[in-house]
C-alpha cells in the first residue's frame, strides 16, 4: 500500500477508494445513466445466450456503475470539488478450459452481443497455449439485491455541509500554536453492481465507503513534522464524521505534530513493540494479507510485489505465530472495505480462518483457485475494480482475533519494562515474499518500567514474519478492537485497485529490532509494495 491517502484523493485519474479505473473510461458527472435506467436482465440474456451459442462451459457479465466524490480543503480554503461517474459492462468466458474477458462502455444488447463475442474469441485463442484448463468449483444460483450499511449516503449531502466539518477540522489542527499547514479531505465512493452468470444468478449490490482524512505540520529551522489522522476509511456513510471525533482528534494530531519537533531519537536496539491497531493494521496487510493469497503461492501472480513465502504443502504445519495468534478472513465484517454480499462471481461473503492458534491453516480462494488446494468450495475472493478491469483473486478482510479477556492497551504496557508504542502507519519495506519487513509509523512514545513516559522519533522496527507473529505475547480485549481499512491496495498487471480492512486490538510483540531511520541504520535492500 505505497500510498498517502492525501496522494489518493489529489489523482487525476479516478485513483480513488476501492475504484481505480483507467483514465479513458472516466466520464464527467452527469453523463452516466442510473445502473436502474438499463433492462439489465436483457443484456444479461443477450450475453449468456450469445456465449453459450459460441461454446461457453461458463459465462458472466458484469453491469456496473461507480460513482466519487472528493471534497479537499488546506487551512482555511476549499482547494476542489470533485465528482464523477462511469458505467460500463464487461463479459467473461470459459471455452475449452481458457478464460476470455471484454468489456465496453456502451451499455446496449447489440454492443453486449458483439463483446461477447470478442471475448469468446479472446478465450478460443488463449486456449491453444494454455496448458493448465480452469475447472470451477460449483456455487449456488442466487437472485437477490444487497446493500451495505450505512445510515446517510454522502452523495446525498450537499457540498457545503462537507466543507463546514473539514473547515472545523483545520481551525482546530490551526488552533495549536506551533502548526503552520493543515489539510483535510473527504472522499466518498458508490459501487453500483449487478451480476448475472450462466449458473443462474442475479445478483444486485450497491455500496458506499467513506474516507475522511487529515494532515498537520509544524515546521521549524531545519526540520519539519506531520501527523496524519489516524482514524482510516470504512464501509459506512456520513455518519462517520459524526460518530468519531475528528475535530479532537486533528487538535491531537497538532500536538503531536509539535511534540515531535522537539523529540529525542530513539536509540537502536531490542525493544517490546505494543501497537496501536491504526499501525498494526498495515503489519497485517503486508505479512499476512498478500502471503495467503493463493494465485501468489501458485505463482500465478508475480508482477506486483512478488510471490509468498507459504506454499500450499505449509498448510496445517507452518507454525505462522504464537498460539495467541488466529487471523480471520471475512467478507461480512461490519465497516469492512472489503466486504461485500457476494464477490465478483456470485459466491456469497464469509468468514474462514487462515491462522488458527498460531498454524496456517488455509488461503483465500476463488472458483478457479479452489481445487488447486483441494477444496470443494471458494470462499469468494474474486473481485474487479472496474466495469473494464478482468477479475480476479483479491484480498478479503484480514483481521486479528482480540483476547477473550477484557485486557486493555495499559495492561499490555504495564508489563514492559524497555518498550515502545506506535501509532499510526509510515513508510515501510517488505520483500518480494512477504516474509522479511521494516516499518515506520506516525508517532512512537517510550515505555520504561510499564509506564509511557515520553516521545520518541526516527523509529522504525524489523523483522521477519514468522518471527514477529511468534513474538506476539499480548492482546487487547474487543474493547480495544478496531477495524482501519485501506481505499487503495494495488495489485496486478496492469494494476487494479481493492479496498480491504483489517480489524485488530493493541498487541504487544517481544524483543523486536528497532533501527533509527535517521541514522542511516535502516536497510536499503526491501522493496516498497502494495
Amino acid at each position: 500500500m505505497t500510498f498517502s491517502r492525501r496522494d489518493f484523493i489529489k489523482t487525476a485519474s479516478v485513483a480513488l477508494g476501492a475504484v481505480s479505473l483507467p483514465s479513458w473510461v472516466y466520464q464527467a458527472h452527469g453523463a452516466v445513466p442510473a445502473l436502474d435506467s438499463v433492462n439489465k436482465d436483457a443484456l444479461a440474456d443477450a450475453a449468456l445466450s450469445t456465449a453459450k451459442k459460441l461454446g461457453a462451459s461458463y459465462a458472466d457479465i458484469r453491469i456496473n456503475r461507480y460513482r466519487l466524490e472528493a471534497v479537499n480543503t488546506r487551512e482555511k480554503q476549499v482547494l476542489n470539488v470533485s465528482s464523477g461517474q462511469n458505467f460500463g459492462f464487461g463479459v467473461r468466458v470459459l471455452i475449452n478450459g481458457t478464460w476470455g474477458f471484454a468489456a465496453s462502455p456502451l451499455v446496449t444488447v447489440e454492443e453486449v452481443k458483439r463483446v461477447t463475442g470478442e471475448a469468446a474469441a479472446i478465450a478460443k485463442a488463449n486456449s491453444a497455449i494454455t496448458r493448465k484448463k480452469i475447472e470451477l468449483v460449483p456455487t449456488p444460483k442466487v437472485v437477490t439485491t444487497w446493500k451495505s450499511s450505512f445510515e446517510r449516503d454522502p452523495f446525498d449531502v450537499p457540498a457545503d455541509e462537507k466543507i463546514a466539518i473539514l473547515l472545523k477540522i483545520n481551525e482546530a489542527a490551526l488552533g495549536v500554536k506551533g502548526i503552520n499547514f493543515v489539510n483535510s479531505s473527504l472522499a466518498s465512493v458508490n459501487e453500483q453492481k449487478y451480476l448475472a452468470n450462466s449458473d443462474g444468478s442475479r445478483i444486485e449490490q450497491y455500496i458506499i465507503r467513506t474516507n475522511p482524512s487529515f494532515s498537520a505540520t509544524a515546521v521549524a529551522p531545519g526540520d519539519f513534522q506531520s501527523v496524519n489522522s489516524l482514524r482510516e476509511a470504512q464501509q459506512i456513510g456520513f455518519e462517520y464524521l459524526t460518530k468519531h471525533d475528528w475535530v479532537a482528534e486533528a487538535k491531537q494530531a497538532a500536538e503531536h505534530a509539535v511534540m515531535k519537533l522537539k523529540a529525542p531519537s530513539v536509540q537502536p536496539g531490542k525493544y517490546d513493540l505494543v501497537l496501536h491497531p491504526s499501525h498494526l493494521f498495515l503489519t497485517i496487510h503486508e505479512s499476512v494479507g498478500h502471503p495467503t493469497e493463493l494465485d501468489r503461492a501458485m505463482l500465478w501472480e508475480a508482477n506486483y510485489a512478488g510471490t509468498s513465502f507459504l506454499t500450499p504443502d505449509k498448510t496445517g504445519k507452518l507454525q505462522f505465530g504464537s498460539k495467541m495468534v488466529n487471523f480471520v478472513a471475512d467478507r461480512t465484517q461490519p465497516q469492512g472495505m472489503a466486504t461485500v454480499g457476494y464477490d465478483d462471481e456470485g459466491v456469497p461473503g464469509q468468514s474462514w480462518h487462515l491462522v488458527k492458534d498460531g498454524v496456517f491453516v488455509d488461503w483465500q480462494t476463488t472458483r478457479d483457485t479452489a481445487k488447486l488446494v483441494g477444496k470443494s468450495k471458494s470462499y469468494g475472493c474474486l473481485h474487479a475494480d472496474s466495469w473494464g478491469s478482468v477479475p480476479f483473486p483479491r484480498m478479503p478482510n484480514v483481521s486479528l482475533t482480540p483476547s477473550k479477556q477484557n485486557v486493555t492497551q495499559d495492561d499490555l504496557i504495564a508489563d514492559v519494562d524497555k518498550g515502545i508504542l506506535i501509532y499510526g502507519r509510515g513508510s515501510y519495506s517488505i520483500d518480494q515474499q512477504r516474509y522479511n519487513f521494516q516499518f515506520g509509523g506516525q508517532t512512537f512514545w517510550e515505555i520504561k518500567g510499564g509506564k509511557v513516559t515520553g516521545m520518541l522519533r526516527d523509529v522504525a522496527y524489523q523483522s521477519r514474519t514468522t518471527d514477529f507473529w511468534g513474538s506476539l505475547d499480548g492482546l487487547g480485549g474487543e474493547a480495544t478492537y478496531e477495524i482501519p481499512g485501506s481505499p487503495n491496495d494495488g495489485k496486478g498487471e496492469p494494476g487494479q485497485s481493492n479496498a480491504v480492512s483489517h480489524g485488530c486490538p493493541p498487541a504487544r510483540f517481544r524483543q523486536i529490532n528497532v533501527l533509527n531511520t535517521a541514522s542511516g541504520a535502516s536497510s536499503g535492500q526491501m522493496e516498497d509494495h502494495n
